[in-house]
């Protein structure tokens, strides 16, 4: 999301990068490319509309041992992104100031942050694929999954190509929550028996992150006006704005998944 790192910041070595996180990148084709998010995320939409159409006088399919894979799969990637960025993104903060995480966005491309925010980007598209098991498995297909999924995918390529200063703080925020929630859908798709409180774990989850994507957009638009600041009003804006409708969506889904039944079942008993 990023630009050149200084090596007197003296942030250079906060976390040792493996070789294939140095050798490997990918920014010069991401950041030409970025506004092909638009075309997928259109594409996306469209195989989402041909796709109910084509399931809807067909039965669905079981595709158990290719989700349990495709789950499996994103939990191990999204435990591994989360360790290596929160490593670097926690030494930072106990170096220096959280300010220099929300503000400036020159700490980004130490090779790990730069590694992983390229992988980041890249696994927007991929995560696409959640909606295709749910539609060949004719699964109920709600508008905060598909509108987040597009949205995620177009905003992540536009902080990549912009440099959007707090980006290392959303990608830090989803690797976490995907790692439990990937972890929590793998077990699912195994018919494996995880705590009745799992799920409403990971839609807590999904609602702190989008707080605090709130939370980091309005300290940034606080700090902007700070010498050096690499940050907009755009940035600010659209940050904001998809932040404060995802923490709206993921908490009426939770009141109505969770809040809702139990006040039913009460008032049935009584």
């Amino acid at each position: 999301m990023f630009t050149a790192m200084n090596a007197s910041d003296g942030t250079e070595q906060i976390l040792e990068p493996y070789n294939f996180e140095i050798l490997w990148d990918m920014r010069p084709l991401l950041e030409e490319y970025w506004a092909t998010s638009f075309l997928i995320a259109l594409v996306y939409l469209l195989l989402i509309f041909v796709g109910q159409n084509y399931m809807k006088s067909r039965k669905g399919f079981n595709l158990q041992g290719p989700l349990i894979l495709w789950s499996f799969g994103l939990t191990i990637f999204s435990i591994v992104g989360a360790l290596r960025t929160w490593g670097s993104m926690a030494a930072l903060v106990l170096r220096g100031s959280p300010k220099k995480t929300v503000c400036f966005s020159n700490y980004a491309n130490t090779p790990v942050i730069g590694f992983w925010s390229c992988l980041f980007v890249l696994s927007k598209v991929i995560e696409l694929g959640d909606t295709a098991f749910i539609i060949l498995r004719k699964r109920p297909l709600i508008f905060v999954h598909w509108y987040h999924h597009s949205s995620v995918l177009v905003y992540t390529s536009f902080g990549y190509k912009n440099k959007v200063s707090a980006g290392g703080w959303f990608m830090t925020m989803n690797f976490g929550v995907h790692a439990i929630m990937y972890l929590y859908y793998t077990l699912r798709a195994a018919k494996l028996k995880s705590p009745s409180w799992l799920p409403m774990l990971v839609t807590s989850l999904q609602i702190l992150q989008m707080f605090m994507g709130t939370i980091v957009g309005i300290l940034t638009y606080i700090w902007r006006q700070e010498q050096g600041c690499h940050t907009t009003m755009e940035h600010c804006f659209w940050s904001l704005v998809l932040y404060t409708t995802y923490f709206i969506l993921f908490a009426h889904f939770f009141h109505q998944t969770y809040i809702v039944p139990k006040v039913k079942v009460k008032t049935k008993s009584q």
